[in-house]
């Protein structure tokens, strides 16, 4: 996609499940390749893959895929702290880049159409922000045109990108995303995917 980067957080201790989410058995393939597939799908280039808690596992699972890798040493702040890291590696080696998409590896259903969708509203809508949809709130996967990089920069410790979505209401839009309130925390939730 032109113009278009995708930084995955991939960075978590999976603290409520008790092992490292990323590497979870998803049809074939782990939770954090299956994102990672998806991006590479879509074109999103670079696809900048944020580690912290069991990076030298997850940095291995991903060996040989084209992506770039990126460890975040204040993992234990956080989402924010993660979104900073991905940003700065993704500033340094494209300065020029127009939008960037932020995902997480636990959302086991984004596939690469949602993230094209994704872009294809941006350009349609001209709204500055693209969030995903779903469960009577908005989230990842979402994106962000350049002109909020200072504020993704800018976040703290656990303060992810939704607080930047709530604050700049009228510059979103919406994509209709509802498999999407899937996220793996917890066991439970985990059964769920792979038995449903």
């Amino acid at each position: 996609m032109d113009n278009t980067a995708i930084i995955i957080l991939a960075g978590g201790n999976s603290s409520r499940l008790g092992r490292a989410k990323q590497l979870l058995p998803y049809k074939g393939t782990t939770l954090v390749r299956n994102i990672v597939d998806a991006a590479l799908v879509a074109a999103l280039v670079p696809t900048i893959v944020v580690t912290g808690a069991s990076s030298e596992e997850v940095s291995k699972e991903l060996d040989g895929m084209k992506v770039e890798l990126v460890y975040n040493q204040n993992w234990k702040q956080g989402m924010g702290s993660g979104i900073v890291t991905g940003m700065n590696r993704l500033l340094a080696m494209v300065p020029l880049v127009e939008n960037v998409i932020i995902a997480v590896c636990d959302q086991p259903f984004v596939t690469s159409d949602i993230l094209i969708n994704l872009h294809s509203l941006k350009n349609k809508s001209k709204k500055t922000i693209v969030s995903s949809a779903y469960a009577d709130t908005v989230g990842t996967p979402v994106l962000f045109n350049k002109i909020h990089f200072r504020a993704l920069l800018g976040l703290k410790g656990n303060t992810g990108a939704k607080n930047l979505i709530e604050e700049q209401k009228e510059d979103m839009i919406s994509l209709p995303f509802e498999r999407g309130s899937l996220d793996i925390d917890t066991e439970a939730d985990y059964l769920k995917l792979i038995n449903d």
